[in-house]
C-alpha cells in the first residue's frame, strides 16, 4: 500500500518553482530616459547658434592668454593693499548685522501670518503670501540699484536692499517649518478657549523658534555674500573697493579682497554653526 505523501513535503518545490518565476518589470521604465531626452533636446537647441545663445569655446581658445594673465596676478596677492580693505569690510558686516536684525523683528509676525496651522484667515493670509512673493522675485542687486537712486551712494540702499530680500527668504522657510508640524497642539490651544494670537505665542512660537534662529543665520551669512556685491551699484560696502579696484584692473588687489571675505564667511559658518548645534 502506496502511502500518500504529506502536502506540506511539496512546499520547498513549490517555492523553487515560484523563485524561479521572474517579476514583472515595473511600469514607466521609460520615463527616465524621456526626461532625459527632453533635457538633451532642450540644452541642444538652448547652444545651437541659430536659436539659442550661439556657445562657443571659440573665444576661451582665442583669449586664454589673457585669462591666464589675470589669474596669474590673482596668485601674486598684494598684501600692502590689506589695510585699505579693513573700513569697507566692516561696514559690510554690519551692514549684514543691521539689515539681520530689522529683517528678523519683521519676519517673525510675518511667518505666523503666512502659515495655515497659525493664521486660519485665507484672505490675509493670501494677501500676505502675494505681496513676499512680489518681493521675493527681485534680486536684491536689482533693490540696491533703485534704492541708490532714491536715497544716495552709501550704507543705507544696501541694507534696505539686503532687508527686503530678507524677510521674503525668511517668511518663506519659516512658515513652511510651521505649516510642517503637528497641529495637535494648536487644536487643543483652540478647545481650550485661547484666541489665534496666544494660541501662537505659547503653542507655535516655541515650537518653531530654532527653526527659525536657523534661517536667521542662514540669512545673515548670505548677507555677507550679498553685501560684496551690492557695493558694484553704489549700495555701500567693500563692493565699492571692488569696483574701484577692478575699474583700473588690479588683479593683486582684488585676490586680497577675495581672500579676506572667504575668511571671514568660514569664520561666519563656524561660529553659525556653533550655535545651531547648541539650538538642536
Amino acid at each position: 500500500m502506496t502511502v500518500p505523501e504529506p502536502a506540506f513535503a511539496l512546499a520547498p518545490e513549490r517555492k523553487k518553482a515560484a523563485s524561479a518565476t521572474p517579476p514583472p518589470r515595473p511600469a514607466g521604465r521609460w520615463k527616465p530616459w524621456l526626461a532625459f531626452g527632453v533635457i538633451a533636446v532642450i540644452t541642444a537647441v538652448t547652444l545651437s547658434p541659430q536659436v539659442g545663445i550661439a556657445f562657443s569655446f571659440d573665444a576661451i581658445v582665442r583669449n586664454w592668454q589673457n585669462g591666464a594673465a589675470k589669474i596669474v596676478q590673482l596668485l601674486q596677492p598684494d598684501w600692502s593693499f590689506f589695510p585699505r580693505t579693513i573700513p569697507p569690510m566692516l561696514e559690510t558686516l554690519e551692514m549684514a548685522v543691521i539689515a539681520t536684525a530689522v529683517s528678523t523683528v519683521i519676519a517673525l509676525p510675518l511667518s505666523l501670518w503666512a502659515a495655515r496651522l497659525t493664521n486660519p484667515n485665507w484672505v490675509g493670509r493670501g494677501l500676505v503670501r502675494v505681496i513676499l512673493n512680489v518681493v521675493r522675485a527681485v534680486p536684491e542687486l536689482l533693490y540696491a540699484a533703485i534704492l541708490v537712486a532714491m536715497v544716495g551712494v552709501g550704507a543705507l540702499p544696501g541694507i534696505l536692499a539686503l532687508v527686503l530680500f530678507n524677510v521674503g527668504i525668511i517668511v518663506k522657510l519659516v512658515s513652511e517649518a510651521i505649516e510642517s508640524n503637528d497641529a495637535g497642539p494648536l487644536e487643543a490651544g483652540r478647545a481650550a478657549g485661547g484666541t489665534q494670537a496666544q494660541i501662537n505665542r505659547a503653542v507655535a512660537l516655541p515650537d518653531v523658534w530654532p527653526s527659525f534662529v536657523n534661517q536667521v543665520l542662514y540669512v545673515l551669512e548670505l548677507n555677507v555674500r550679498s553685501g560684496t556685491v551690492l557695493g558694484l551699484v553704489g549700495a555701500g560696502g567693500i563692493g565699492l573697493l571692488i569696483d574701484a579696484v577692478r575699474t583700473y584692473f588690479r588683479y593683486d588687489q582684488l585676490s586680497v579682497i577675495i581672500l579676506e571675505v572667504l575668511v571671514v564667511v568660514i569664520l561666519l559658518e563656524l561660529v553659525s554653526s556653533a550655535i545651531r548645534k547648541r539650538l538642536v
